[in-house]
């Protein structure tokens, strides 16, 4: 096993840039399917690794696995064999049997997950699918083989930081959650002498005792100083395959080189050639533009938005022209590409929506073509009043740790990024009206962003690619 991870003894060990726009376009007009392919299907011999969907957490979206589709590729897998899916409520109903307005219950996501893997199927001719999820999404997965007759379709399944156990096992927390290992849900999951599925080689990856979400107190369920009734293993599956990455947080243990290296080896049966991202000079970035319904994100994709984006210094985030190198208005399909990028170039997004702030997105090159760089628009919170500009920086695919990482915002660490257990995935500072410059730094990424001014609906975020 890599360095900095180690294995439980107790169970077995065991995307193509679509060629042209216009099949790329029509490749993401399914829902959440890339690289789907029209004629006739005829079953192959199952030979190679198998195809791998992942499946992304709570609130999120298929853009966090944009790395780990990168080191696939670099590691032999074909495009055209990577898929992500897209869940139309990424949130979870607070009780599971209570309906809510644009959250989506386990049920709804196994159904979800079920028709996406036919429909992986159907463009890859295989029988059989690896599936990998982060954190809610491996509730989908263990539901849809457990109770969605799953089970005969799937080779392989990898959850990373999924609360198998719970987040809590309680009567009075979270009431009625998925979370809740003494809920319905993961009470009848849970039921029996392991996790195993027949025919389903099983893994989980965990961390040692840095995931917010398996602490035996309740600190991050709103509860500090309650017992949560789980422990530091409340991610692991009963008989599996458990591995444990030391000193990484609750979203690293899906989207760290490290837990790449570990779902790759169990998947394709070997440990991967390389850990690094094999750079490409002209890469194709496409994705698309999703909105927000009564205060969530979703998946929906959004028409009308207008997308452009700019070339910026490296140095100063300045915009290299005045005139954006793409400009697109979305379409009902809410994609804003394909656009050629350098991948030695800084760029600005810059997303306009009805009723929504102005978003200002700063990112570092993009190393290879990717059709999941989604857009989601940023929101002003009630702190946020007064301030003549905010400047955000974003770990999608991390929390901030303290002594851990080295970050920075206009040289300091932003206030609410808490000590311990890395618990908070956004800072931000404030600025008066003048323009500048403020670095955002993350370890070895920097990104350099310019001030907007809040008063005209601006907000800016430097989102980190690590």
């Amino acid at each position: 096993m890599t360095k900095g991870s180690r294995s439980s003894k107790n169970g077995p060990t065991r995307r193509a840039l679509l060629g042209g726009s216009a099949m790329l376009a029509s490749a993401l007009a399914l829902p959440g399917l890339a690289h789907a392919q029209a004629g006739p299907r005829r079953q192959q011999p199952e030979t190679g690794p198998p195809p791998v969907v992942f499946v992304h957490g709570n609130g999120d979206s298929s853009a966090l696995w944009i790395n780990n589709l990168w080191r696939f590729e670099a590691n032999g897998y074909r495009r055209n064999q990577l898929f992500a899916i897209d869940f139309t409520y990424p949130n979870a109903l607070r009780d599971d049997a209570k309906p809510q307005p644009f959250r989506s219950s386990t049920e709804d996501q196994m159904k979800e997950l079920a028709a996406f893997v036919t429909q992986v199927q159907k463009a890859t001719r295989r029988r059989r699918v690896a599936l990998v999820a982060s954190s809610r999404g491996g509730n989908a997965v263990r539901n849809y083989l457990k109770n969605g007759g799953g089970a005969e379709f799937i080779s392989h399944a990898v959850l990373c930081g999924t609360p198998n156990k719970g987040i809590v096992i309680s009567d009075t927390l979270l009431v009625g959650s998925e979370f809740n290992g003494s809920a319905p849900f993961l009470k009848g999951l849970n039921a029996g002498a392991d996790d195993l599925i027949a025919g389903v080689e099983m893994m989980a990856i965990r961390s040692d005792k840095f995931d917010k979400y398996a602490q035996p107190d309740g600190r991050f369920v709103g509860a500090p100083g309650k017992p949560t009734g789980v422990g530091f293993d409340a991610t692991e599956l009963r008989g599996a395959r458990n591995v444990i990455l030391d000193g990484l947080d609750h979203r690293e243990v899906a989207f760290h080189k490290l837990a790449f290296a570990a779902m790759y080896e169990h998947i394709a049966g070997k440990p991967p050639a390389s850990m690094f991202i094999a750079q490409e000079p002209l890469p194709v970035l496409n994705g698309k533009v999703t909105g927000i319904a009564d205060g969530l994100y979703t998946n929906i994709a959004v028409a009308g938005a207008e997308v452009e984006i700019f070339e910026v210094d490296a140095k100063t985030g300045e915009r290299k022209s005045a005139v954006a190198v793409h400009r697109k208005t979305t379409g009902d399909d809410g994609v804003w590409g394909p656009y050629i990028a350098r991948s030695d170039m800084n760029y600005e997004f810059v997303l306009r929506m009805s009723a929504q702030p102005v978003t200002h997105t700063y990112r570092s090159p993009f190393l290879r073509s990717s059709d999941v760089v989604h857009l989601r628009p940023a929101q002003f919170a009630k702190s946020d009043e007064g301030a003549g500009a905010i400047v955000a920086m974003s770990r999608p695919r991390g929390y901030f740790g303290v002594g851990r990482d080295k970050f920075s915002l206009d040289g300091k660490v932003p206030p609410g990024i808490n000590d311990g257990v890395p618990g908070a995935s956004v800072g931000k500072l404030t600025f008066d009206t003048q323009p500048r410059t403020v670095m955002a730094v993350l370890n070895n990424e920097t990104i350099p962003t310019r001030t907007w001014p809040a008063k005209d609906n601006h907000l800016v975020i430097a989102e980190f690619l690590n």
